[in-house]
């Protein structure tokens, strides 16, 4: 059950950065995150109506530093690649959130992954960075001013799945909700120091704002996950959500998958099956 809510978070974060990925094409990616950050926040007020059950002071310390690591995370990615090749700084991010929590997982929380999930945890690595343009990275010059943006945006996004991943399973959905408001504050200090527009047609905000609702959904897949698993197995099965925008784009767009992407893509399956029968 673990393994395939940590897949269906990886559905949702796909298409969530497949919508907002389209919308960034037209308009600032730090804009397009703030809108999206908006609409996750207003979903996880609908967790309000369900029952929300006793959240201790340290499950909502967790959900903040979670919603800060989103914020950091999501935001330093986009101003990397305003800075440096997509191809280049989107593998970096990408490989750094999955390798940091799965050290974390297993130096300091003591998590004792089988032989069978280890080889599936080392196939993930080249499927993401594979799936993510890392192939194409090999073959430019480094990233310039981008990569170190990049590197930081990797360890956000790591910051948030090790975040989430302590939450207790009964500690209730508070912590979703203080890390949504999180994740929205540190955007929006930063959209406030961006030069140029902060608004996007009522469309494309809306586009957005789907977005980061099914952002919000995979946050939750994740926490429920992880509740069911070791951390270091279901941030790397939520981790490799990068193949689902580019099976959209296969699908929706007609866009082309190279050899690399292919490739990764045989590694991702290989890891998923490893990782479920482990």
């Amino acid at each position: 059950m673990g393994e395939l809510l940590a897949l269906s978070s990886a559905l949702c974060f796909g298409m969530a950065h497949f919508v907002n990925g389209l919308v960034s094409r037209r308009f600032s990616g730090i804009v397009v995150a703030a809108h999206a950050q908006v609409g996750a926040t207003l979903v996880s007020l609908l967790l309000l109506a369900f029952p929300i059950g006793p959240a201790t002071p340290s499950a909502v310390c967790w959900g903040a530093i979670s919603g800060l690591g989103t914020g950091i995370g999501v935001t330093l990615l986009y101003r990397a690649m305003q800075r440096g090749p997509m191809s280049v700084v989107v593998p970096i991010s990408d490989v750094g959130a999955v390798t940091l929590p799965v050290v974390f997982g297993i130096a300091l929380l003591d998590e004792r992954p089988t032989p069978l999930a280890l080889c599936g945890i080392a196939a993930s690595v080249p499927a993401i960075w594979l799936v993510s343009g890392g192939k194409r990275a090999s073959r430019r010059a480094p990233g310039g001013r981008g990569v170190p943006d990049a590197l930081i945006a990797g360890i956000g996004f790591a910051v948030q799945f090790i975040g989430m991943g302590q939450i207790p399973a009964d500690a209730g959905w508070y912590p979703v909700i203080i890390s949504r408001i999180a994740s929205v504050v540190v955007i929006g200090v930063l959209v406030l120091r961006t030069a140029g527009a902060r608004r996007l047609p009522a469309k494309s905000a809306a586009t957005a704002l789907v977005g980061g609702a099914v952002g919000t959904v995979a946050i939750i897949l994740y926490l429920l996950a992880a509740g069911r698993q070791m951390m270091s197995i279901a941030v790397v099965l939520a981790a490799l959500y990068p193949a689902v925008p580019v099976i959209l784009a296969l699908l929706l767009l007609g866009e082309r998958i190279d050899r690399a992407q292919l490739l990764g893509l045989l590694c991702a399956a290989v890891a998923i099956g490893l990782l479920s029968l482990a």
